[in-house]
């Protein structure tokens, strides 16, 4: 697998070695040793599954407190732009961002550690997203940062007459009125 760095630290692509033949194709999409091997150490104790159809965007949202969650994304089906927004107050990247496609083409996967706002935007007409978490999910940790946050400026490649969006993601704050808890 191949690690690569991000303009934020900690955060990682992760391409892996796929392995096709006539009958299609293999490849490890996680090894706990191989993560160890590059410095990452990390328990995956959840691992949750989506479908959303285009335009369906879905963040940005994290845990707070001990809840706080740890995620390695890919996607199964279709083609999503995965985003991790750097909610550690004490870094030098509060407020930045990674925006990263994923597809089941490119098998692409993005590793979050504990700290940031995460979403996606769907750019198929289908898409299913799983991703492992290092911390078990409790609704009362529930945190978000606004999508269309004009200080994140984040372009989700959705036609915004297109977006579709939960009324709970509708409500969250913006980054100017969020006090970090990480």
């Amino acid at each position: 697998m191949n690690f690569i760095e991000t303009d934020i630290a900690d955060v990682f692509v992760l391409e892996p070695k796929v392995f096709k033949d006539d009958r299609g194709y293999f490849f490890e999409a996680y090894n706990k040793t191989e993560f160890e091997n590059h410095g990452l150490f990390y328990d995956f104790v959840q691992d949750n599954q989506s479908k959303s159809s285009y335009g369906v965007i879905r963040g940005l949202h994290f845990q707070k407190g001990e809840f706080a969650q740890a995620k390695l994304v890919r996607v199964l089906q279709g083609t999503v732009l995965d985003v991790a927004v750097d909610l550690r107050k004490s870094s030098p990247t509060f407020g930045k961002y990674v925006a990263v496609e994923l597809s089941q083409e490119n098998n692409r996967m993005l590793l979050i550690p504990r700290g940031f706002a995460h979403g996606f935007s769907v750019l198929s007409q289908t898409a299913v997203f799983t991703y492992k978490c290092d911390n078990f999910y409790h609704k009362e940790a529930e945190g978000g940062i606004r999508f269309d946050d004009p200080d994140l400026n984040i372009d989700w490649r959705v036609n915004p007459n297109q977006a579709v969006l939960s009324d709970k993601d509708k409500l969250l704050p913006f980054l100017e009125e969020f006090e970090s808890c990480f």
